[in-house]
């Protein structure tokens, strides 16, 4: 396969090598480049034999000289090199699934390309790799892993993802383990499918994989009001919650008796559900979870108080802040802690109901522009209105229903400002100073 050159950058080790755009990649160093993972690996080099064809069919040679870590120059017209993998499976729980109708159309591609997985830190679910494709990893001893398990039941694991190879493809993980990649995992789980008794044995089949197991991640399914047809589930109840965080803690005791430390994090929202207080960021050693929702708060709590040491005594502002349901009563205790560190700071939270998705969908990453608007209009919000930046699409200024942040702050007549998730960023926007 062949991947063609869109582009040269100026300056760039390709850039006087009378490549030309049209041109085609075809080997570095006599390995054949099939996408990105292949272009990244073999042009860490620093003397590249790159073969390239021409527009015009002819094959040459050209022979480049390069830092090792300087990039050859060379754009391609996508940034994988060719299309994105759609996912294969139906699983039960697929957020996506869930969507409501009238969203742009990209919302809706299921991906599950493993090369995002190591370009990007996307979790995979194993069942779009070929064995050629599970070797080239191996080969190019490419780490961490981010693997969606669901559960170690090879069974259930077909039935909960639609996928009949759902089961042979667990074979991967071990394959991964024994050539001594890094994996970490996640658990979606869904009350009285995979939970209780699965669960104990999906966290001990996976423990069998250390030390090349990094992490496990219990996460509760996300339900949206938009599942008609689909297959019925519902969410988990406080005992239900609890039961979980009590099964992953007994666990993580015989870990710590074996030696191995914690493996397994339940997720912030387990502990909201269950009304438990979320461990301390000690618990979380180096957050190895944090991208699926596992000790967001406590990290989030931390740099808040961290950097509430060093501000000022006094701060003359009014801001209001909206948040998901789920956070807000963090971010309504950090604001009243920076209220009482910085006389004259005033700060209005404001939690929002997710009308748009439904009210069990709580974290504040999938707040919408609309019920934003609709559920602060006619308020006093004083100098502006701070929201979560993980609401905005990601590399775009636009919430999920393509309002924007712009058309916010006209209708609402004050600046909006979005706040990444990191608690001394949080305090600076208070104050005014992010």
């Amino acid at each position: 396969m062949a991947v063609q050159i869109a582009d040269i950058e100026k300056h760039s080790p390709c850039a006087h090598k009378r490549i030309h755009t049209g041109d085609k990649l075809l080997r570095i160093n006599g390995h054949e480049i099939m996408d990105v993972l292949d272009y990244r690996f073999f042009m860490q080099a620093e003397k590249l034999d790159l073969e390239i064809e021409t527009a015009k069919g002819k094959v040459r040679h050209v022979h480049v000289r390069k830092q090792e870590t300087e990039d050859l120059g060379l754009v391609f017209e996508t940034y994988l090199m060719d299309k994105q993998r759609r996912c294969a499976n139906q699983c039960i729980f697929c957020f996506i699934d869930q969507l409501p109708h009238g969203m742009r159309e990209s919302l809706y591609f299921k991906d599950d390309d493993a090369r995002l997985s190591f370009l990007f830190g996307n979790y995979i679910t194993l069942t779009n790799l070929s064995e050629r494709e599970a070797q080239r990893i191996v080969d190019m001893h490419i780490s961490p892993v981010n693997i969606s398990v669901h559960t170690m039941n090879p069974d259930l694991r077909v039935k909960m993802m639609g996928n009949r190879f759902a089961g042979d493809c667990l074979k991967y993980l071990k394959k991964f383990a024994d050539a001594g990649l890094r994996l970490n995992t996640q658990l979606v789980l869904c009350p009285g499918i995979n939970d209780g008794s699965e669960l104990e044995y999906s966290l001990h089949e996976l423990r069998k994989f250390t030390p090349a197991l990094q992490s496990i991640a219990a996460v509760p399914v996300g339900l949206t009001a938009h599942r008609e047809g689909l297959h019925p589930l519902r969410g988990f109840t406080q005992k239900e919650a609890a039961a979980v965080i009590d099964t992953i803690d007994s666990f993580n005791k015989e870990n710590e008796k074996e030696g191995l430390g914690i493996l397994a994090f339940a997720a912030d929202e387990f502990f909201i559900k269950a009304q438990r207080p979320i461990p301390d960021s000690e618990y979380y050693a180096d957050f190895p979870q944090l991208e699926n929702g596992v000790g967001m708060w406590a990290l989030m709590r931390e740099e808040f108080m961290t950097a509430l040491q060093d501000a000022p005594s006094h701060a003359v502002r009014t801001v209001s802040a909206v948040s998901g349901k789920a956070a807000y009563p963090l971010i309504a205790a950090l604001s009243k802690a920076a209220e009482e560190k910085c006389c004259g700071l005033h700060v209005q939270v404001i939690a929002v109901e997710n009308r748009f998705f439904g009210p069990e969908i709580t974290v504040s990453g999938l707040l919408t522009g609309k019920d934003i608007l609709e559920q602060t209009q006619g308020l006093s919000l004083g100098e502006a209105l701070l929201f979560p930046e993980s609401a905005l699409r990601q590399g775009e200024s636009v919430f999920l229903d393509d309002k924007t942040p712009q058309q916010l702050s006209e209708a609402l007549g004050v600046p909006l400002i979005p706040v990444p998730n990191d608690g001394a960023a949080f305090l600076h926007a208070l104050l005014g100073t992010l």
